[in-house]
Formats: structure tokens, C-alpha cells, sequence
């Protein structure tokens, strides 16, 4: 194995301190227990929250489970030691709450006004089309 020279060790340093100043970490992480929401704070002072719901392993907490959570090493990850949930900081602001198998299961969920209007409408006009067989 070739050895590292002190110009390797040098900007790799420079590239994890570059990291720690830009990219987003937890300096703080909470369940709203009104809100229903996990609430991060992260070290540039933003923050953001998101439904348990959508996270995969979160789905079913409890109250008291999801107020468990804990902060990874530099804040990078969060923590549910009873669930055995990690998640990651980079991820949730990117949305990516689960696997992609996950993700997928869950697509088309969601529930508003208007897609149950539009789901009304559609089965007064018989439900959706039938697909056609074409040669």
C-alpha cells in the first residue's frame, strides 16, 4: 500500500474542514409532540421539520419512542436507539426518508382535498379507464 504524503494528508484535512463549514449537521434534533413533527436544528442556524410518518422505521413510533431521538457523532445523522433507526441529515433535507423500495411503497400516499375530489369525480364517471389491449 503506497504511503500518503503530507500534501495527501494535507488536502484531505482541508476538504473535511471545508465539509464541517458547509455541509448541513444537526446541532439539535427534538420531537413536537403538538405538531407531530421532528424538529432539527441545524449549525447555520436553519431548521427544518418533518412528519415520523414518512420516515421509514418511524412509521409506527410512539410518542415516547420518537422523542428518543439522538444526534450521530458531528451531527450528521440522526438516532432512534429503541426503533434502530438512523437517518441521515443530508438525506432528509433531500428528501430521501427510507430506501428506495421504501420510497416507492409509499408514492401516491399522500392525502389532500383535491385528490379526494378527484378520486370522487373519477368514480361517479365509473372509475378509471380500463386498459386496452393492443397487437
Amino acid at each position: 500500500m503506497a504511503e500518503l504524503t503530507d500534501a495527501q494528508i494535507d488536502a484531505a484535512a482541508e476538504r473535511g474542514r471545508i465539509a464541517r463549514l458547509t455541509e448541513p449537521r444537526a446541532a439539535n434534533a427534538r420531537y413536537d409532540r403538538d405538531a407531530g413533527r421532528v424538529i432539527v436544528e441545524l449549525i447555520n442556524g436553519c431548521v427544518f421539520a418533518f412528519p415520523p410518518r414518512l420516515a421509514q422505521g418511524l412509521e409506527v413510533a410512539t410518542d415516547d419512542q420518537l422523542a428518543a431521538v439522538e444526534i450521530l457523532g458531528t451531527g450528521y445523522g440522526l438516532h432512534w436507539e429503541a426503533l434502530d433507526v438512523d437517518l441521515s441529515v443530508p438525506g432528509l433535507l433531500a428528501g430521501l426518508f427510507g430506501t428506495r423500495a421504501f420510497m416507492a411503497r409509499n408514492a401516491g400516499r399522500a392525502k389532500s382535498p383535491a385528490k379526494a375530489a378527484a378520486a370522487r369525480s373519477n368514480g361517479a364517471k365509473g372509475g378509471r379507464p380500463r386498459k386496452s389491449a393492443h397487437a
